[in-house]
This record gives C-alpha cells, sequence and structure tokens, in this order.
C-alpha cells in the first residue's frame, strides 16, 4: 500500500510534528508512506524525516502554498498513490479539487486529519459551502480531540466519515531525558511554554503573569519563534520583566529543557490537542493550562486548569506550585500518569488500521 501525506511545510507546529514521528513509524509497520511539502524549506523536522528513507516532494522554498498552480503540480504525484492524507488548509482543499478534476486521482482515497478545535474558515459563512464540498471528497476525516471531533460534527451537521485519533508523543522519549545544567539560574523557579510566537498561543499571558510573580524567585523561558517575536519582547520590555523572561529560540533539545524547568505552561486561546501538552507530562512535571478547548481535555483532573486570559489566577496557580511541594509532586505525578495515555505508538496503530480498512 503507498500512502502519501501531502502539508504545507515542515515548519515549526502540531501538525507537522505528527508527520515527522509518525511517517517512519508506519513505514517500520511495513507501509511505502512519502510526504509531498507545499513549501520545502529546509528545517530540523524536514531533515529528521529526510534520515528514515521516505521520498520527500517539495513545490517550492518559500512559495505562496495557495498557489493554484500546486493543484497540478500535484496531479503528477497522487497518480502514484493509494492513499493520500491532507494535514492543513491549501492541502485538503487542493487534494479534493484533484479529486474530482483528474481522472488519475479518482482512484485515490482521501484522508485528512483536521488538528485543531476552532478553524478559522468556519467562521466565514460564504466559505462554508465549499468547505462542506472539500470534507465530502474525503473517505476518512480525522480528528486529533474529542473537542475536536464534536466542534467539527457540529459545523459540518451532516453524515461525514469522521473519527478521532489521539494525537500522542514517545513518552519514554521525553520522560527519559536529561535535564541540562547550567541553563537554569541558580535558585530560580522556572517557567517553560514551548509553542510558537502565533496569536492563539497567547504568550502574552504567561508574561503578564511574571508581573505578579516575585522577581527574585522567578524566571520564565519561551521556546519557540514566529511573527510575534518582537511584539512578545516589547511587551516584556514595558511590563519590566525583560531580565526574566529569557527567548531561547527554535531548539532541538526540548525533552531536556521541559525536564530543567520547573513547571510547564500553555496559555492558549485554543487548541486542537496540544502534543505540547502531553510532552509537558510526559517529563513528569506539572502542567498548567489555560481552560479552553483542546487543552482541557487533557489536562482535567490531572494538571491544573486557569481561567482563560487570568493572569493572576496564573500567577496564583504557580505560586502555590512553588510553595507547597507535597502539592507540586501530586500534580507532577498525576500528569505523568495521564501522558501515557497519550503514547504516539497507540496513535501510529490508529493510523495503520485505518489505512487497512481503506485498502
Amino acid at each position: 500500500m503507498k500512502i502519501l501525506h501531502v502539508i504545507t511545510s515542515l515548519q515549526t507546529g502540531g501538525a507537522e510534528k505528527l508527520v515527522t514521528d509518525i511517517v517512519p513509524m508506519l513505514r517500520v509497520k511495513g507501509l511505502d508512506v512519502d510526504v509531498c511539502l507545499f513549501d520545502g524549506q529546509e528545517t530540523a523536522f524536514k531533515k529528521r524525516l529526510e534520515k528514515s528513507g521516505c521520498r520527500i516532494y517539495s513545490f517550492s522554498n518559500g512559495g505562496n502554498v495557495y498557489n493554484p498552480m500546486n493543484i497540478f503540480r500535484l496531479a503528477k504525484i497522487i497518480k502514484n498513490y493509494d492513499i493520500v492524507h491532507t494535514h492543513n488548509t491549501a492541502p485538503q482543499l487542493f487534494a479534493a479539487i484533484e479529486k474530482v478534476i483528474t481522472p488519475a486521482a479518482r482512484r485515490c482515497r482521501l484522508v485528512t486529519t483536521e488538528h485543531t478545535t476552532s478553524n478559522r474558515r468556519r467562521h466565514i459563512k460564504w466559505y462554508s459551502r465549499i468547505d462542506k464540498w472539500m470534507y465530502c471528497q474525503y473517505s476518512s476525516i480525522i480528528c486529533i480531540s474529542n473537542q475536536a471531533e464534536e466542534n467539527l460534527r457540529k459545523y459540518l451537521n451532516g453524515k461525514y466519515p469522521i473519527k478521532t485519533i489521539f494525537n500522542g508523543v514517545d513518552v519514554s522519549c521525553f520522560h527519559n531525558a536529561t535535564p541540562i545544567a547550567n541553563v537554569k539560574k541558580e535558585g530560580k523557579f522556572a517557567i517553560i511554554m514551548v509553542a510558537g510566537f502565533r496569536y492563539e498561543k497567547d504568550q502574552d499571558t504567561l508574561i503578564k503573569a511574571m508581573t505578579k510573580l516575585d522577581k527574585d524567585k522567578y524566571e520564565l523561558w519561551l521556546v519557540g519563534d514566529g511573527e510575534r517575536r518582537d511584539m512578545l519582547e516589547k511587551l516584556s520590555a514595558e511590563l519590566g520583566v525583560s531580565d526574566r523572561v529569557r527567548f531561547l529560540g527554535m531548539r532541538t533539545d526540548v525533552a531536556e529543557l521541559l525536564h530543567t524547568a520547573d513547571v510547564v505552561v500553555m496559555s492558549s486561546h485554543w487548541e486542537g490537542l496540544s502534543l505540547s501538552n502531553i510532552e509537558g507530562m510526559s517529563v513528569g512535571k506539572p502542567f498548567v493550562a489555560s481552560d479552553v478547548d483542546g487543552l482541557r481535555e487533557v489536562t482535567d483532573g490531572y494538571g491544573i486548569l486557569f481561567e482563560h486570559g487570568n493572569e493572576d489566577k496564573l500567577a496564583e496557580t504557580i505560586t502555590r506550585l512553588h510553595d507547597d511541594k507535597a502539592y507540586y509532586d501530586k500534580i507532577a505525578a498525576a500528569c505523568y500518569e495521564r501522558a501515557k495515555q497519550f503514547d504516539i505508538n497507540k496513535t501510529v496503530e490508529g493510523y495503520y488500521e485505518l489505512y487497512r480498512e481503506l485498502q
């Protein structure tokens, strides 16, 4: 069985990480899996995937992923595959169009993964007919969490082949990582957030929470990069916490950094099923998250949820974890147990069985 995963790029993100993780594992299970990138810029994920032996098609290097020419470029490729599995909006739509207009592509079975609980295009009224037509071309629509499936079903309001396969991470890899020496300042309680600097991630609330915490006890590490970095650095300066907020950029040692920090936080406006959520729990540290779709489902009853956008509540939560060791240890242990339910091997098995069903 030949399978092609089609995604906009292999930049930093949950969808990109999932593809990078599962493709090599599916190949080990005997499936012939390749990857197609609308934007083939060199990234850490792409370099890692190249080592797996899969073929990687690239349509451009930094080009517009919505370029209509990608429809015709895709036509030359997908006819060689039994299943075409798309991620992100442009590949989803273009593969659906390809299915209709290209005779050679009609024998392909289309699969797509919804990586979020709140897709912005769902709020564009005129686009809903296009969206629903697009989904009709798919043999299977995978959601990465129960909340994502519930929201998608409500939006589509019809009979579509939707199912949930939870995202996962290599729990043992993160749990067994080694802390990094000389990263944490002596005597500091380190808070870490790993996420791209995009609006939905809302690092703003976490930076604001730093103004409520003792400057001699706490420091914040922001791991990632993106379009809002300058804005967040400016916010840190305006609030007078620049000396306590460290922008660590893109890192390949995320597991080690998570182990080195004391508390893991995600203050997002929304998520799909956050891999950073599961990674943070996997290292056996307390995980604190905003009470929103995509974080609530994994965190509730194990980690700690705080009111969305409320920096005061977030600061109170962090302070209690700092001051109460018994409470800290209880939350940390519960988070690790929860993470084990989202191991990457379960995710891969779910995709493998789906592909077998569609064969």
